[in-house]
């Protein structure tokens, strides 16, 4: 499973909890998209998460 190389974002684990208090695994996953990015003055293909791409944390290439 790819993580968000800007910030290090990766799946989280935890519990869905019913009403009668039954717990079952969940995993959720983070919106991460394989982007070209402008990162040393170079155009590079990386894993970034939505987040970062919407903050401006990278450079998108054109």
């Amino acid at each position: 499973m790819a993580s968000c190389s800007v910030c290090g974002k990766k799946r989280m684990v935890g519990n869905n909890v019913s009403h009668a208090n039954n717990k079952t695994k969940n995993v959720l996953m983070p919106n991460i998209q394989r982007v070209r990015i402008v990162r040393n003055n170079a155009t590079q293909k990386a894993y970034v998460c939505t987040r970062c791409i919407r903050s401006g944390k990278v450079v998108k290439a054109v």
